[in-house]
């Protein structure tokens, strides 16, 4: 029995020793948010080129109901 009870208390004294050896926060660390350069300058280069793209073009709707029974009854 004391071959047994020291092999356990071998292993409970590693198991403690390595859970006290073990930093106190363990929790991850929260990302900060990067900080955007809010300089004059880049705010009026971003509005100059938003100027200078070219337009979207208008996707084609669906024709409602009422719109095709009005182009029916002027035909």
């Amino acid at each position: 029995m004391s071959l047994i009870n020291d092999l356990v208390q071998g292993v409970v004294d590693g198991v403690l020793k390595d859970i006290l050896k073990k930093p106190s926060s363990t929790s991850k660390r929260t990302r900060r948010r990067k900080r955007t350069t809010s300089t004059t300058s880049s705010a009026t280069l971003r509005q100059i080129e938003k100027l200078l793209r070219p337009a979207k073009k208008q996707t084609s709707r669906k024709r409602t109901v009422r719109s095709r029974s009005k182009a029916r009854r002027s035909s």
